[in-house]
């Protein structure tokens, strides 16, 4: 079955060079990370902040290990096996468990692109741009990208616009919060209430999401790292998982010490009530720009990681040609295709008008009703796939395999209730 590698991935490979530089194996993990805060988790931090205060707090640091080491299995499963992981199901399951896995892979994929060029067109909208106009630009540069023939050049811009999400930071410090509150914040888990728990539970979705697993492992096989890198590329996914939940933490915070501490009934349903709500505490103007410029970065590098892992997952299990290292040619013609429609048509969609904040939430609530699926798959590939020196060992396993445990049996808890919610 023809893979991600190509002669140019190899060549990349096989240059000393390509293992020495820290910049050279570092990225697929932060620029995923960057996508993991997109537009929708940033909206979902904000309808956090703003109807529960401080209380979402702490579960954003729980989850930072957690992350990390779903992430960390990836990339062993990628630089190890030198496979896609829609491909390693297919190899080690069957065809037929194959497209299983690419199912949660495909519905969490439409539904966050639907959110993230719904952000842009919001995001476009606080400055009087027309979302005809935001969008379709938005969705011609995200195919420039993709078509330019480097996966190194795709990374590099999507963790430079990425960083832009990093716009809350001085939101946050404008914003002036409470430290006391915060602290007493820290302490509340207001389990037995079940807006809480649909919260949660979107909140669960919007860190551990079938498409980041599918990036990453394809990714580090297109940009040529090898198990001689995994060390550092541990370390890359570390630094990324910190500062994903950082900046979650920030857009709570945020919202937590205006909205909700002044005016908790605010009604938030685009990024315009978002920018609006913070406008008395951090003026207008100002609030606008830290907000649209944070929601574009996350939703452009979002959209690219996206829509990437949903080409790479199909292409996985239907055996196409998938290297973003080689330009568009008669053997993986397929696999851009797939990459082109997928952002033509979630532009089309949202051109149609959707209600960003709902559409957020929602789709983190699917992403956490998935994750058993997805996590399943996971460990499984792990114990199967990967040989013996390179599975988890000792206590590491067990404290892996019972926090994925936990994160599923909270999934399959959840069922009902977020049934009832969508």
């Amino acid at each position: 079955m023809p893979g991600p590698s190509s002669a140019a991935v190899a060549a990349v490979a096989a240059h000393p060079a390509a293992r020495r530089g820290l910049l050279a194996v570092w990225g697929p993990g932060l620029i995923v990370m960057l996508a993991d805060t997109d537009a929708g988790c940033l909206v979902t931090a904000a309808q956090s902040g703003a109807q529960w205060g401080y209380a979402l707090v702490l579960p954003q640091l729980l989850l930072i290990p957690i992350l990390f080491m779903v992430q960390e299995i990836t990339v062993r499963l990628g630089v190890v096996t030198r496979k896609g992981h829609g491909q390693l199901i297919t190899e080690t399951f069957g065809r037929g468990w194959g497209a299983v896995s690419v199912a949660p892979l495909v519905v969490s994929s439409i539904g966050a692109l639907l959110t993230e060029f719904a952000g842009i067109a919001g995001a476009g909208e606080l400055f009087g741009i027309s979302p005809w106009l935001t969008v379709p630009v938005a969705t011609a540069a995200l195919l420039a990208v993709g078509l330019m023939g480097s996966y190194r050049r795709a990374e590099r811009i999507g963790i430079v616009v990425g960083l832009a999400q990093l716009f809350f930071v001085p939101a946050m410090l404008l914003a002036r919060p409470n430290p006391a509150a915060l602290l007493s914040g820290l302490g509340q888990l207001p389990l037995g209430n079940q807006g809480y728990l649909l919260l949660l539970a979107a909140n669960v979705g919007a860190v551990i999401m079938p498409w980041m697993i599918f990036y990453q492992q394809t990714a580090v096989i297109d940009k040529g790292l090898t198990a001689a890198d995994l060390r550092r590329e541990r370390r890359d996914t570390a630094f990324g998982s910190v500062l994903t939940q950082a900046v979650m933490i920030v857009v709570i915070v945020t919202l937590a010490a205006t909205v909700w501490t002044h005016h908790r009934n605010a009604s938030l349903n685009t990024v315009g009530d978002i920018a609006a709500a913070l406008g008395p505490f951090l003026g207008g103007t100002t609030a606008s720009v830290l907000v649209g410029l944070a929601i574009v970065g996350a939703a452009l590098v979002a959209a690219l990681v996206v829509s990437l892992a949903g080409s790479w997952g199909l292409a996985d299990v239907f055996g196409w040609r998938h290297s973003l290292n080689e330009r568009v040619g008669r053997d993986n013609w397929r696999f851009y295709l797939v990459y082109a429609l997928i952002h033509v048509v979630g532009a089309a969609v949202v051109l149609s008008a959707v209600n960003l904040v709902q559409l957020a939430v929602d789709v983190e609530l699917i992403n956490a009703l998935l994750l058993p699926l997805v996590l399943g798959f996971l460990l499984a590939l792990e114990a199967k796939a990967l040989p013996p020196e390179h599975r988890m060992r000792g206590p590491y396993r067990w404290v892996v395999t019972g926090l994925c445990l936990v994160v599923i049996a909270f999934g399959l808890s959840m069922v009902p209730q977020a049934l009832a919610a969508l």
